[in-house]
């Protein structure tokens, strides 16, 4: 099933499986995806000093061009999965 009947039809998704996924969202949100180290530089930059690609290696005008770069991507990739 896809769409909505994934989640309420009568082949849907069991309840433990919603469980679990509602769950995994919770401990992403409550311990991994906040800013731990205060070195975040815009919203949504949850780098916490784990990963460095170079970031802080760009300068400011560059910096907003990719972060443009990456927002028009994302709202292409919501256009893609809205049309299917």
């Amino acid at each position: 099933p896809n769409g909505i009947a994934a989640f309420f039809g009568p082949d849907s998704i069991p309840t433990d499986g919603k469980l679990q996924i509602v769950f995994f969202i919770g401990f992403l949100e409550l311990f991994v995806m906040k800013d731990v180290t205060g070195e975040n530089d815009f919203v949504g930059d949850f780098r916490n000093g784990l990963l460095d690609f170079g970031w802080d290696n760009f300068d400011e005008e560059t910096k907003l061009s990719k972060r443009a770069i990456e927002l028009n991507n994302g709202r292409a990739a919501m256009m893609g999965i809205l049309g299917l």
